[in-house]
């Protein structure tokens, strides 16, 4: 069974797109059959990461009923695959949300690890986004606001289950004004996974639509995402799988529902 692994954060802005692209990248480098998933359609950032803007079918096509969601997956660097969002406004309206029960299905058949990379925040579709997903990884910046909303993350993540397997500290700095990765592990409560320091080379690679695993594989920043790849598969679990069954049933169960238990407060 193909574990799912959802990245998410409280806010946007955090790098959580940057951390979950060169991640699955990793985790292929790493000898994983990954499929990277981009579930946040309305503010489409993965395929610019990666350089794969304008394919010529995307997610919004497949949930559109345009197309099948098998001609929507690209291959990616290090073997990745990658399933892009799609940046046309247009294609947004089109959209039924109800033919994610046959893209899950399908993605999770033949792989290991299905990663999505949720929408920030806990909107209705980051929520759908946790929902659907068995596993946590969550990122967050050393600033108070930032582990403030990432703090909300994770408790809706425990009250729906999920097995959180730790956070990412991503553009780490020092500073009186940031706090320190002792202090956000104890004010979460779970492991820090991953510490990435800021660093302007991952920034330009992210720009300019490439991975720092492939643009410069020696540097500090890509050994520590290959540590995280390493702290991922190593969390592995029989008893975290989920059937493709199950996983669907997650989804529908936020999609449809007005109200999330986790609201009520």
């Amino acid at each position: 069974m193909a574990r799912v692994i959802v990245v998410a954060s409280g806010k946007g802005g955090v790098g959580k797109t940057t951390i979950a692209a060169n991640l699955g990248i990793a985790l292929s480098l790493q000898g994983e059959e990954v499929v990277v998933l981009d579930l946040d359609v309305a503010m489409a950032n993965l395929e610019l990461i990666l350089g794969l803007e304008n394919q010529p079918v995307t997610l919004q096509d497949v949930l559109a009923g345009r197309d099948m969601i098998h001609n929507a997956i690209y291959e990616g660097p290090g073997g990745v695959k990658i399933v892009p969002a799609g940046l046309s406004l247009y294609g947004l309206k089109d959209m039924k949300l109800e033919r994610l029960e046959e893209v899950l299905e399908t993605l999770t058949e033949d792989i290991d690890i299905l990663l999505i990379d949720a929408p920030g925040g806990l909107e209705r579709d980051a929520l759908a986004a946790l929902q659907v997903s068995n596993e946590l990884v969550l990122v967050t910046t050393p600033e108070i606001t930032s582990l403030s909303d990432a703090l909300k993350t994770k408790i809706v993540a425990e009250k729906i289950g999920m097995d959180i397997l730790g956070v990412v500290i991503n553009k780490e700095r020092s500073g009186k004004e940031f706090l320190t990765p002792d202090e956000i592990q104890t004010i979460l409560n779970i492991p820090v996974i991953a510490i990435i320091p800021e660093d302007k080379e991952l920034n330009i690679a992210s720009a300019s639509g490439n991975s720092i695993l492939e643009k410069n594989p020696k540097s500090n920043t890509s050994k520590l995402i290959l540590g995280l790849a390493s702290r991922v598969i190593g969390k592995y679990s029989l008893e975290n799988d989920l059937s493709s069954k199950g996983i669907v049933s997650k989804f529908f169960q936020t999609v449809f529902s007005k109200y999330l238990n986790v609201n009520k407060s």
